[in-house]
């Protein structure tokens, strides 16, 4: 990881999002009065594939506007530097050392990973995935809407679910459609497809090709976590908001049952929402935020500190307790020391950001400290969730800029990684040539 290459592709993110901003600003982009901060917000949201919103997508912006907040979701899911490399691809046969390994850094990948060969399957994917989603939602849609705005709905949320980004372009997101099985199901498929990541989309598809192609720790990792964490999130939020006073109090077994799984997938990676979360209770409200922070799968559209941190430190942790004589391994690899200690240093300042975002937000904006934890976490992880203005808006409509700009300054932390954002922050350490005695600590 080179400290110059991240903070060429941190840059590029933020010029990203602020020519999304003074393009959203453009008369013909919004309707009314947009603030800049607002228009800043939108911006940030978009290419953060977040889904946080102060102002209403389908009233206050354009069908322009709403097509700028499209390619930003696309640029954002992704990646900035990603689309650079594809384009540099068709206008030369070879990229030099440098622009490989920034366009691996932008990933998230290994410096050993043929990144142009890569690149062409993960852009494949995407259109092809994208693209089905698109049909389906549109063929959906188009039995109670006009067919050419059924088309343009069906291509806005498959791109907004396949890149996590949680944007709709119904007031009321998803509300209308909590009875929809076709609906429902197509989101959250696409969700999850994004949210594993495209390491893990290219080495399914080389499995299926060739039978003895072995997954890697990685895959197998992150499908596994992913399963664990929908059914687990399903029957957690089934059951919480179950009784008769609950979330889910009106609705039938089948309903119940389809909800709190599109709750459960949406919970960790995106912001789309079928149900009024208002109206969560505080235990599903603080369990959400642990589904939030997980998040997705490494290099996917998803944020959250990921799947495989988590799993890398469960697994070390179950290790130390029983004091084994082996390293910890999963599916018979063995787990580094400095993949341990990456995945400790990962949840410990996630932890801390949160944190103190949360206890920032409540004495300045004077807040609910569950709800806006609940809004923080959202933001940090880019789920797009939120508990709402009272109205469809999110919570942070309520803040004042400066309390915007820490939700801004939230997601593009979260959507740039924890990791990197500290190695751009502090750097790397020179290297010492001196080792000093082992000191006894007391634990």
């Amino acid at each position: 990881m080179n400290q110059k290459t991240l903070r060429v592709i941190f840059f590029s993110y933020l010029t990203v999002v602020f020519i999304g901003a003074i393009v959203l600003m453009l008369p013909f982009a919004h309707v009314g009065k947009l603030a800049f901060i607002d228009a800043l917000f939108t911006s940030t949201s978009a290419t953060c594939v977040t889904g946080l919103i102060v102002k209403v997508t389908p009233e206050h912006f354009t069908f322009f506007g709403q097509c700028v907040i499209l390619i930003l979701m696309q640029v954002g899911g992704v990646g900035y530097m990603s689309i650079v490399t594809l384009f540099f691809l068709f206008m030369k046969k070879n990229l030099t050392i440098h622009e490989k390994n920034m366009a691996k850094d932008s990933l998230n990948y290994a410096h050993n990973l043929d990144i142009q060969s890569f690149l062409k399957k993960v852009f494949l994917f995407t259109l092809i995935i994208e693209s089905l989603g698109a049909l389906i939602l549109a063929m959906r849609f188009a039995t109670h809407m006009p067919v050419n705005k059924a088309i343009w709905q069906g291509i806005f949320h498959s791109v907004a679910a396949f890149n996590n980004a949680g944007f709709s372009t119904f007031r009321d997101n998803l509300l209308g459609y909590q009875t929809d099985f076709t609906v429902l199901v197509t989101v959250a498929f696409l969700v999850i497809l994004g949210g594993v990541g495209y390491l893990v989309l290219v080495e399914l598809h080389a499995k299926s090709v060739h039978k003895r192609f072995m997954l890697s720790a990685h895959t197998k990792i992150t499908l596994v976590g992913t399963l664990i964490l929908i059914v687990s999130g399903t029957l957690l939020f089934l059951a919480i908001e179950w009784d008769t006073k609950g979330l889910f109090a009106h609705m039938s077994l089948y309903h119940k049952l389809l909800n709190s799984f599109f709750l459960s997938v949406n919970f960790r990676t995106s912001g789309f929402n079928s149900l009024d979360l208002s109206l969560l209770s505080d235990a599903s409200l603080f369990c959400s935020t642990i589904y939030m922070m997980i998040g997705g799968g490494a290099g996917s559209t998803a944020g959250g500190i990921k799947i495989t941190t988590v799993a890398v430190l469960i697994i070390a942790t179950i290790h130390t307790i029983k004091i084994s004589n082996q390293a910890p391994h999963a599916f018979k690899r063995t787990i580094t020391q400095e993949i341990i200690n990456r995945s400790s240093a990962i949840i410990l300042v996630a932890s801390l950001i949160t944190i103190t975002a949360t206890v920032v937000l409540v004495e300045t904006q004077h807040t609910n400290f569950m709800k806006t934890l609940f809004e923080v976490v959202s933001a940090f992880c880019t789920v797009g969730v939120s508990v709402g203005n009272g109205d469809v808006l999110s919570l942070s409509d309520k803040f004042s800029p400066f309390g915007k700009s820490i939700i801004i300054a939230l997601m593009l932390i979260g959507r740039m990684g924890i990791f990197a954002f500290g190695f751009l922050i502090i750097g790397r350490e020179k290297i010492k040539h001196v080792q000093y005695p082992e000191g006894r600590i007391l634990l």
